[in-house]
This record gives C-alpha cells, structure tokens and sequence, in this order.
C-alpha cells in the first residue's frame, strides 16, 4: 500500500463522535439565544446526529448526557440510532445542577449527597446497559471556593471511595473515563483539576478507567500535546472531548482559536498509535450564536483536516534530523505537513466512501434547515439552560 493510500484508509476509518447538547439551545452565563429548528428531544437529536454523518460519513455515534436525555425506554432510543446509521456513545453524568450538588457531589462532605450522586452514575452504567454505550464519561464540578472549606485530602479519598464504587459496577466491555478541568465553578480548589490528578485515580483503578482529556481545560500556555502523548505511552488515554477556547472553557469549534495546536495534538496521536487504540474522539461543543448542525459538520471537517495533515508527516525524514540535531530541519518537516491542503485529498476520500466531497454545500443543498424549521413547532426546544 503506498503511503498516500495508507492515509485515506485511515481518513476512511476515523470516527468522530458528536454531542447530543450540541444540537440544542445553549449559551452563555447571561442569555441563551434560541434558533428555529431546534430539536425538542432526544430522537431529534439524533435525527440531525444522522444528518451530520450523512454528509460527513465519519460521525456513527452520539454521546448522551443524563438527565438532560432521559427517556423512558433507552433500548427503544438505541434502536432508533440505529434505524438511522448510529449507535449511541459516551454516557455523561450530571453531578452539576442539582441544588444539593451546591458544595460538591461524589466530594461533599455530607455522605447523604455522596450517595445521592452515586446513585445517579450508577443509573448511568444502567442506561449503558440499555444502549450498549462502552464508555461513562464523568466530570466533576466539585472543588471549594475558600481556604479551609473543607478539607482538601479527605475530597480525595471520598472521590477515590465512590469512583471505586462506580468502577465495580462496570462490565466487562464498559470504561470509566474520568475528565479534568483547570477550574470553573470552583476557584480555590478544583478536585480533579488536572491531568495527574485524573491519572492517578485511574491509576489505582484498573485498566476500564482511562483519562479523558478536553482540550478546552487547561492553563493558557500547557502543551497538551505532551499530556497526551505522556498518557498515550502510559495506556491511559481514553479520549477527547474536542472543543476549543481562547482562555476559559468557551466550547467554541473545535480547531478554531488554534489550528496548529489541533494538528499537533493529533500527531502525537499518530504517534502513539492512538488512532487503533480505542480513543474514543469525541466533540463537547456549545454552538450558542452559529446555526447547531452545520457548526457541527464543520468541527467534524477540522478534525479530518488536522487528522489528514498529522498522517502526512513524514516521521522517516522527521527522525532522521532529530538525531542529526537538525533543530530547523525537524521543525520543517512538521511545518510542510501542516502547511500542506488537505482539502482536496479529503475531497477524493469522501468521493470514495460515496459522499459529496462538500459536506457543507450538501447539507445546504439538502433542505434538512427548512425541514425542521417548518415541521419543529411548538413543544419545549431542548437545551441546558444557563
């Protein structure tokens, strides 16, 4: 296989997973702005989800997020997926918005709300159950906001005490990936704040519990690229939560405040093997003044072009002048990758996979817009409501 080849076999297998949020209402801390069309539950979700992997042919599943996707009947729900080309992904907890959640959750001090959100993960591994979902995705809001709020080494061992609780509960072919954010709500101390510290707890869990890491979580300046290729090494990388920020976590699309930072995430993928050792790809976007699906379709899109160029590193001359000490000349061999359009190699990939080689104009041209615009009247849009 030449090596051109070799890079649309991979483009052809990539799988990018998208959010069910991402096709509601959302916003910002001051106002959501609603837009017509909106989905009003869970299967409008996924019948825009369908949309998006219709045009993109690299989007089979959908992540869920408990209880703003509850239904009644989840094998129901899975089937529809399916009856429409999908599968239903990551299962995401919701330990944020409950009043009792106000200081902590699985951290509180008050064993009473521990057990409270324990519950409400273990009724998330239950509805894995129910969709065939491989992986519960959890992120903790839990943190203090004054020196000597509570007591920072016990919120280490209540959060060891219940992600052990919610560890044994898994099957055989379910994981545990545990996220990690920088802050935010919490500014004195944030319990799992940092990827050493998701590490470590996943360390001692065992092998179903893996480091999820959101590229939208971190310091302004930390090299991500080195936190994922340090996990990747270590076996510990379960997947991204892609999305992208200029200093907090804005969810904005993903590759578009720092393009260059995408592609080098993605060669150390490429690097590491990432991309056959089940990470799972996942975007955790906010479109709150872009119209949902073709925002969706174009974060889709930046990650097989930041994808592509990663592929096309050439990784013989790059190793050559890092033993050499070629300092310019291995910094070039990126630079050519990444300067090089992809745009019509990913063009000729779809083409092959039986797609039109613009997915946006495609969608434009579909009329899906004007369809759910007409049809989704009246009923409650769905969205989380910030």
């Amino acid at each position: 296989m030449t090596e051109l080849a070799a890079v649309k076999a991979a483009l052809k297998t990539q799988a990018v997973e998208t959010p069910s949020w991402a096709y509601g209402n959302s916003g910002t801390r001051f106002k959501v702005f609603a837009q017509q069309g909106v989905p009003r539950d869970p299967y409008e979700k996924l019948a825009d989800a369908a949309k998006v992997h219709e045009f993109t042919g690299v989007a089979p599943t959908v992540a869920l997020h408990i209880p703003w996707d509850n239904v009644e009947d989840y094998g129901a729900l899975a089937k529809y997926a399916q009856e429409r080309g999908l599968k239903l992904g990551a299962i995401n907890s919701n330990t944020f918005q409950d009043d009792a959640f106000k200081l902590g959750s699985i951290c509180h001090a008050d064993p009473a709300v521990r057990r409270k959100a324990l519950d409400h993960l273990l009724e998330c591994v239950d509805i894995m159950d129910a969709t065939g979902s491989r992986d519960l995705k959890l992120w903790f809001a839990d943190g203090t906001n004054y020196p000597g709020q509570d007591d920072i080494r016990e919120r280490q061992d209540r959060l060891a005490e219940g992600l052990r609780e919610v560890y044994a509960r898994l099957g055989d072919d379910q994981r545990m990936l545990l996220e990690y954010k920088l802050f935010e709500p919490a500014f004195y101390t944030t319990d799992v704040p940092d990827w050493g510290t998701a590490y470590a707890h996943c360390l001692k869990l065992g092998d179903k519990a893996q480091v999820v890491v959101d590229t939208g979580h971190h310091a302004p300046g930390t090299n991500i690229e080195f936190i994922v290729a340090t996990l990747l090494r270590e076996g510990k990388l379960g997947g991204f939560d892609f999305n992208s920020r200029f200093y907090a976590d804005d969810d904005l699309m993903v590759g578009a405040a720092d393009p260059f930072q995408l592609f080098r995430i993605l060669y150390e993928v490429s690097r590491g093997g990432g991309f056959t050792a089940g990470v799972a790809f996942m975007l955790d976007q906010c479109h709150n003044i872009e119209a949902k699906i073709p925002a969706i379709i174009r974060s889709v899109m930046n990650v097989q072009e930041a994808t592509a160029k990663a592929l096309l590193v050439d990784r013989d001359a790059l190793a050559v002048a890092q033993r050499e000490g070629d300092v310019l000349g291995a910094n070039a061999v990126l630079m050519d990758a990444y300067n090089t359009d992809v745009r019509p190699l990913l063009g000729e990939v779809r083409e092959e996979l039986g797609l039109d080689p613009d997915p946006m104009g495609a969608y434009r041209r579909s009329g899906w817009a004007e369809r759910i615009v007409a049809e989704r009247v009246g009923g409650t849009q769905a969205g989380w409501g910030a």
